[in-house]
């Protein structure tokens, strides 16, 4: 007889080992490139086979600390057995190129391919644009954050949306709906929405992925995914925005090793509690915080530190979670927005007033938008109703 699960393994396997050998030129090719200086062509028109073969041999080991990193264990072994093979690949590749001018060079590298790769480098931008020279942040603008706050959550509330409707345990919309919770950041990001992996498997989009993640997150591997995960599925922004609405002055969230700044910071997140604790319980905070646990996971599963089934539990999970605080995607996203701006406000960045506004377009599209533009994939998947008598899982 035949075994199913011992051929789908084996075919498994036989395509991770063809993508980990794709992965590997790319990732070689792309780091020569990137390290190998092309001189004026009116001064020296070629670089010698001789130079490019010494910078290969310099980028080797750190090639290989970074593939660890990437891949694990078993990446690296597949990664060892292919690397005769692989080297002489690239090698033959930059043999091609070396007498070629920089845009000769990387079109013969990467042919086809750069206009995808060109395409990759403009994306995930938008936790760079954080970085860009700030305002000052006074009292003047908290209040005109405030008014654009207010008057945004009133616009995605006129919003059409289709009624929630009841999800079976077992119900295989749960999939999408776990998917669709990253769905601002996808959107702002132009990931997929309608599978797990957020982008097909290209070697630079994946290092931008893993430097993002690292970057901003602070994440270095499956340890720290699942710590930040858990930290904001359980706690979050959801107990921080209690601790800040239930002191009675900012002092009270405040110690001796706080410099000015974060002194500043705090005043103005306790300012944001005071004004709104009346109005929206701490549960509120969920879809801020559920929405970038989601889109972690994804991350994390397309780098390859969770599996697919881990993610789906992980966004099965979540979901739960969040429908006992939510009641649709317009109180999902206007979540987002509320979450957004006191985060604005803890790290003291102007640019909140353009953040929000990007939140905003990205809720508009997932609500309202064409489903042959890569639009209203909200509508597509309604939201799940509440139901009197609770799952057991």
């Amino acid at each position: 007889m035949f075994d199913i699960s011992e051929i789908m393994k084996r075919t498994q396997q036989v395509s991770e080992q063809a993508a980990d050998s794709i992965k590997e030129t790319f990732e070689k090719s792309e780091e020569i490139v990137s390290q190998i200086e092309v001189p004026n062509s009116e001064e020296s028109p070629s670089i010698s086979a001789a130079e490019v073969e010494e910078q290969i041999a310099a980028n080797t080991k750190r090639q290989v600390e970074i593939l660890g990193q990437i891949l694990g264990t078993d990446g690296m072994a597949q990664m060892a057995v292919n690397e005769e093979l692989l080297q002489k690949m690239v090698n033959d590749k930059v043999a091609e190129a070396t007498a070629s001018t920089a845009e000769n060079l990387m079109g013969q590298l990467f042919g086809e391919d750069m206009g995808v790769i060109a395409a990759a480098l403009e994306t995930l931008e938008m936790e760079d644009a954080d970085e860009e020279e700030k305002l000052s942040f006074d009292l003047e603008l908290e209040e005109r954050l405030y008014t654009t706050l207010e008057e945004t959550m009133d616009r995605l509330e006129a919003m059409p949306e289709p009624e929630p409707i009841p999800y079976q345990k077992d119900d295989a919309k749960w999939g999408q709906f776990g998917v669709l919770l990253s769905g601002i950041l996808s959107t702002l990001n132009s990931h997929h929405l309608d599978r797990m992996d957020v982008e097909e498997h290209i070697p630079v989009m994946e290092q931008k992925i893993v430097s993002l993640v690292r970057r901003s997150w602070g994440i270095d591997g499956r340890s720290d995914l699942l710590d930040m995960i858990r930290y904001l599925a359980q706690e979050g922004y959801i107990l921080r925005y209690q601790l800040y609405s239930e002191a009675a002055s900012p002092e009270e969230l405040m110690d001796e090793t706080m410099d000015e700044d974060v002194c500043e910071s705090t005043s103005r997140a306790w300012r944001f509690a005071q004004r709104y604790k009346s109005r929206y319980a701490p549960g509120f905070m969920a879809g801020w915080d559920i929405g970038r646990a989601a889109m972690l996971t994804r991350w994390g599963c397309y780098l390859g530190w969770l599996t697919e089934s881990e993610a789906v539990g992980i966004l099965w999970d979540i979901s739960q979670k969040v429908v006992e605080e939510l009641h649709s995607w317009r109180e999902f996203s206007q979540s987002y927005l509320f979450g957004g701006l006191m985060w604005k406000m803890l790290c003291g960045d102007s640019s909140a007033e353009s953040y929000l506004g990007y939140i905003a377009d990205a809720a508009t599209n997932l609500l309202a938008g064409k489903m042959e533009q890569d639009g209203g994939q909200w509508r597509a998947c309604p939201w799940p109703a509440q139901r009197k008598i609770g799952f057991t899982v």
